[in-house]
């Protein structure tokens, strides 16, 4: 270790970091009530040939499928996986019950995604234990209680946590103590750290570093003039320097959803109810995370895959999904003629607030209040009976011919 670095890391403050990350989370969820397919292949995706691969199994990656593949390229590489539809409500229910989970260990939870999150179990271990019993404590909860299984790595930092926490998938536990921190990271390929990705591995590559242990060994200056701004970064994190607390409140920026098409259209009925199936999908989950949204914003992706997004502020807040399609119509209306064929539709609501904290502005409308109560029965239907139980009339129609899943 260089002096510099050694000077600095005995003087920062002493922490307990975690990072806690479901394995093959959708697929998981899905095990619990088909046990038949565990130890097989499975996907979670829709079968439609553009999608994609929102998650799958071990086994299944064994064949080299992997999240965001396209579907086509997965079923050609595993033929003999197993397809399931995904179930967002689903997912996003036991998310909700993962993060209790977690907020009863410590006040210090950060949220990266539905399936993972930082927390900081400083001020747990006094009441809780050493942080390997707290770590074996959040894995046994979420198997007994959940059904699913949860890799966890521990560390003083965010940055070595998360590494330590992918090293030990799946269903692994590993601590990497403040002494074994340097060690560790040296013994990884450049790539292991945070903002080195293949392209900047081969800028690296071309002055003879390819290990943690030779970026730390480079002077920043040769760094910075290589990588830019990102040099220092890289080389702090190669000596386990990253100063980033865990940040408890993490408001999401937007919800929604989108599809492609499995055949581009220039149909604007199947756009519009496209629209509509998207706007309750939306709705539904703003519902769900207790949050509102001033902005609705529409994506539209044509043929030569150019994208254009159009987007409007409302005067109140909303969350009803007849209030979302009205307006995503009327950005529909305002791209004016195309040219071209859609392949892609997405609606997305942003500028979220805690519906909690937001004053409801009373609709001159009575109607919109009606559309509300009526989708929060849906809501309550779609819990105990499935999110197909109930559906607007215009979405049982056949042949919406929509493949992917956002």
């Amino acid at each position: 270790m260089n002096q510099q670095a050694a000077e600095r890391l005995p003087r920062r403050r002493r922490t307990c970091i975690m990072h806690v990350d479901m394995d093959a989370f959708f697929v998981s969820v899905e095990l619990r009530t088909r046990p038949d397919l565990r130890g097989k292949p499975v996907i979670v995706g829709f079968p439609a040939e553009r999608s994609v691969v929102l998650s799958a199994s071990y086994e299944a990656r064994a064949f080299g499928v992997k999240s965001a593949m396209p579907m086509a390229v997965a079923t050609r590489m595993c033929p003999q996986a197993v397809i399931i539809e995904p179930r967002h409500k689903l997912y996003y229910e036991v998310s909700r019950q993962l993060m209790a989970i977690f907020e009863s260990v410590t006040d210090l939870v950060e949220p990266l995604s539905v399936d993972e999150a930082f927390l900081d179990v400083t001020g747990a271990i006094r009441r809780l234990g050493p942080p390997r019993e707290i770590a074996e404590h959040i894995r046994q909860r979420v198997a007994s209680e959940l059904g699913i299984t949860a890799s966890v790595g521990v560390a003083e930092t965010k940055f070595v946590a998360k590494i330590a926490s992918t090293r030990c998938k799946p269903d692994g536990l590993l601590l990497i103590g403040p002494d074994e921190t340097v060690p560790y990271l040296h013994s990884l390929p450049v790539s292991a750290l945070w903002g080195v990705g293949a392209r900047t591995a081969e800028v690296l590559a071309k002055m003879g570093i390819r290990t943690v242990a030779d970026v730390a060994a480079t002077p920043v200056s040769a760094l910075r003039k290589t990588l830019g701004a990102t040099g220092e970064h890289v080389h702090q994190l190669s000596w386990g320097i990253d100063p980033r607390r865990v940040t408890p409140v993490r408001v999401e920026k937007s919800i929604g959803a989108e599809e492609t098409f499995a055949v581009d259209t220039t149909d604007d009925a199947l756009l519009h109810r496209e629209l509509l199936r998207l706007s309750h999908r939306t709705a539904a989950r703003l519902r769900s995370s207790g949050m509102v949204a001033r902005t609705v914003a529409l994506k539209l992706r044509f043929a030569d895959f150019s994208t254009i997004s159009r987007s409007r502020t409302l005067q109140a807040p909303v969350d009803s999904a007849q209030l979302i399609y009205g307006v995503a119509l009327q950005l529909l209306n305002s791209v004016g003629s195309r040219t071209m064929s859609v392949r892609l539709v997405g609606v997305r609501a942003e500028q979220l607030e805690d519906a909690s904290r937001t004053s409801r502005q009373l609709s001159i409308d009575r109607r919109d209040d009606n559309w509300r109560a009526a989708e929060q029965a849906l809501d309550e239907v779609t819990r105990k009976f499935g999110s197909r139980s109930v559906l607007p009339a215009r979405l049982m129609e056949p042949g919406n011919g929509a493949g992917e899943g956002a």
